[in-house]
C-alpha cells in the first residue's frame, strides 16, 4: 500500500521533467548564437529582394522551400523560395514569399538530398545579386554564401503548441 502513495507522484515528477525538458530543446534556434548575433535583424527580406547588391557584406537569416540544387565546379548552387521564419528559424507553412534567393556553398553539397520541396534555413552573407531566370522571364536573386545551413527532415509536421489561455478573449 505505502509503495503504491509512492509511485505516482514519482512517475509524475519524471513525466513532467521529460516534458520541461523536450520544450526547452524545442525552442533552440537552428542558427547558432554566434551567427545571431552577426545577422543584421534590421533588414527585410522585401528590402534585400528589391535590390540585393546595395546589402553585398551583410550577414542574413533567410530560409524556405528548396527549388532545385545544382552543383558545379565552384560549389553548389539552392535556389529557395523564401518563406517568413519563425521564432525558432524554421520556414513557416505559408504562401507569403518575397521571392527566390540563391543559397551558395563552397564544395559538395548533394542535390538528392537538397532536393526540391524540402525546408532550409541559411545564415550567410549576401554577396550581392544574380543574374537568372524563372522561366523566361529574367530574375535577380539575391545570392548568399552559406556560413550554416540547416536541413529540415522531410515528411509531415505535427503542429504543437501550447497556451494557459491568458491572451485569450473568452
Amino acid at each position: 500500500m505505502m509503495y503504491s502513495m509512492f509511485v505516482k507522484p514519482r512517475m509524475l515528477h519524471v513525466f513532467f521533467i521529460l516534458i520541461l525538458s523536450y520544450s526547452l530543446i524545442s525552442c533552440a534556434h537552428v542558427v547558432s548564437e554566434e551567427m545571431r548575433a552577426k545577422a543584421d535583424t534590421g533588414l527585410s527580406p522585401e528590402k534585400i529582394f528589391k535590390n540585393p547588391d546595395s546589402f553585398a557584406g551583410k550577414t542574413v537569416i533567410m530560409g524556405g522551400v528548396i527549388i532545385s540544387a545544382k552543383n558545379e565546379a565552384s560549389g553548389t548552387y539552392i535556389e529557395v523560395l523564401q518563406r517568413p521564419l519563425d521564432s525558432r528559424g524554421r520556414p513557416e507553412r505559408t504562401d507569403m514569399s518575397a521571392g527566390r534567393f540563391i543559397a551558395f556553398r563552397d564544395g559538395f553539397l548533394d542535390s538528392k538530398i537538397y532536393s526540391p520541396g524540402r525546408q532550409v534555413t541559411v545564415a550567410g552573407e549576401i554577396t550581392g545579386g544574380m543574374s537568372g531566370k524563372v522561366g523566361e522571364m529574367p530574375y535577380r536573386y539575391p545570392l548568399v554564401k552559406i556560413e550554416e545551413i540547416h536541413l529540415y527532415q522531410p515528411g509531415r509536421r505535427i503542429p504543437f503548441s501550447f497556451s494557459i489561455g491568458i491572451w485569450h478573449i473568452f
